[in-house]
């Protein structure tokens, strides 16, 4: 069963809201009747990091060109 709240019932009902997500009902969070954010419970699996292989080199963290700092400035209109 889907139940949509919009923030301010949210708000005043938090904790009503997690327990029914932890039961596995789908509990929707709106901001002004429009859907926004789902509520569902942590599955306590850990989230790995290194998972890919590969290697940034050092010249990654150097400083960039001047040309490549100028490229992303603003141009004035």
């Amino acid at each position: 069963m889907k139940r949509v709240v919009n923030v301010a019932e949210a708000k005043a009902k938090l904790s009503e809201l997690l327990e029914a997500a932890l039961r596995g009902e789908e509990v929707v969070l709106a901001k002004r009747g429009k859907p926004v954010a789902k509520l569902v419970p942590l599955t306590g699996r850990k989230r790995e990091l290194g998972f890919l292989s590969g290697h940034v080199p050092d010249s990654f963290f150097e400083p960039l060109p001047e040309e490549e700092l100028e490229a992303w400035e603003p141009t004035s209109s």
